[in-house]
């Protein structure tokens, strides 16, 4: 095969498009192209509102505004208010699950967790009644929902340390496992048989300077704790490891049963820490949807932080404004649940969606450049045959006799294949 033949053949399995990792990105660089991602959802988001609901672009635009930081001084602080708060029970929620997720340990199960964690706090009040005072009231609250929340955690962290059981079947199971206790449990403590229990006259968090200060306080205290626990603790490289390798683990030393258990007794402590505060701060009683599906939206905000406990505050805040925006378009609209959803499953597509530009680099193959290159690599070839023949009489009439040989050859093939038309015809 001739040396043009062969450059033509490379440059046609060269694929039209192909796809390389990226190296290191800069961090500004990547915060200007999720800014970007989220800026283009707004804007398709606004032109999909005109289309589809008659909306002016820029009341879309100003209606999720409102939602989020009020049309009035007096709105305003309500408002703002309700965003920090809804967004610090995410963010526990999601650094809760965060440890396991690291360790590729699939908790599906927070909601769970956080919902029975709920349920032991107020059986403490429940039960208690008057007789104990308020700081050791809420002690004890505290305490039964960690041991709670570390109960429903462990459990399927055992199955899976000894067993290899499937984590992400198991964890989901005890959601349902938790939700219908709850409904036991309500059922049991309502003589009336409605189920509600009503507001808790005792076991509420002391007010400083706003009642949902204090939440946001302790959420903001455990992101620090944590992310010094996961980044600079032997703790946390061990759950590293184990995460991307538990046969490396293994051969290093690391006792994996051990790890997978502890780092699930965390998880399972910081989920009934959020139900506690869920009881004490906020809705000072508990239902089968005290937790709302938060044990589910927390796994979009770790996953979208990619497990880092800072990079959560802001994923979980954009998420909790996206649903606060959409509730204000919902009502000022009035148009249904549909659309504000789809809204902010557009806006997610592309947060999400522009991490893969950030990942890789793609790369698209350029014809002109590649037929330029082919056409002079054979006009190099052309001119080191003249050079050899030139230069040396032997390489330039091999070139010739064989070129020679190679037309009478085909010439004779000819020959014989008219021949035998000719005999077929007649």
């Amino acid at each position: 095969m001739s040396s043009y033949n062969v450059i033509k053949h490379e440059v046609s399995k060269e694929p039209l498009i192909h796809i390389t990792k990226n190296s290191a990105m800069p961090f500004w660089k990547s915060f200007l192209i999720r800014a970007a991602a989220v800026a283009i959802a707004f804007l398709l988001c606004s032109i999909l509102s005109y289309l589809m609901i008659g909306a002016n672009p820029l009341e879309f635009l100003k209606t999720f505004w409102d939602g989020n930081f009020g049309i009035n001084a007096a709105a305003s602080k309500i408002v703002i208010w309700k965003l920090a708060k809804d967004t610090a029970v995410l963010l526990c929620i999601a650094l809760a699950i965060t440890p396991a997720f690291r360790m590729k340990f699939w908790n599906i199960g927070a909601e769970g967790q956080v919902l029975i964690g709920a349920l032991a706090a107020v059986a403490v009040v429940y039960y208690s009644g008057d007789k104990f005072p308020d700081w050791l009231l809420f002690l004890f609250m505290l305490l039964a929902a960690v041991a709670a929340g570390i109960v429903w955690a462990v459990i399927p962290a055992i199955f899976k340390a000894i067993w290899n059981s499937n984590e992400t079947l198991f964890t989901l199971m005890m959601n349902y496992a938790a939700t219908y206790f709850v409904a036991f449990c309500l059922v049991k403590w309502t003589p009336d048989g409605s189920s509600t229990l009503g507001e808790l006259k005792r076991g509420h968090l002391p007010s400083i300077g706003h009642p949902y200060l204090l939440l946001i306080l302790t959420v903001l205290l455990i992101t620090g704790l944590l992310f010094v626990y996961l980044y600079y603790s032997k703790q946390g490289y061990e759950i590293s490891v184990v995460g991307e390798s538990q046969r490396t683990a293994k051969y290093i030393g690391i006792n994996v049963k051990k790890v997978i258990i502890r780092t699930m007794t965390l998880s399972g402590a910081l989920c009934g820490l959020t139900g506690f505060m869920i009881v004490a701060a906020l809705d000072h009683s508990v239902t089968t949807t005290t937790v709302g599906g938060r044990g589910f939206t927390a796994i979009i905000v770790s996953w979208m932080a990619k497990f880092n406990p800072l990079v959560m505050i802001g994923v979980a805040f954009l998420i909790v404004f996206l649903n606060q925006g959409a509730n204000r378009l919902a009502t000022n609209f009035r148009v249904g649940k549909a659309f504000p959803d789809l809204v902010v499953g557009v806006i997610i597509f592309f947060v999400i969606g522009c991490e893969f530009f950030i990942r890789y680099k793609v790369h698209i193959r350029r014809k002109a450049p590649a037929a330029a290159s082919v056409s002079g690599n054979v006009a190099e070839g052309i001119s080191e045959s003249g050079e050899g023949s030139g230069g040396g009489g032997g390489d330039g009439s091999g070139v010739v006799e064989a070129s020679g040989e190679a037309r009478s050859d085909e010439a004779v093939n000819e020959t014989v294949n008219d021949t035998e038309k000719e005999g077929n015809a007649k």
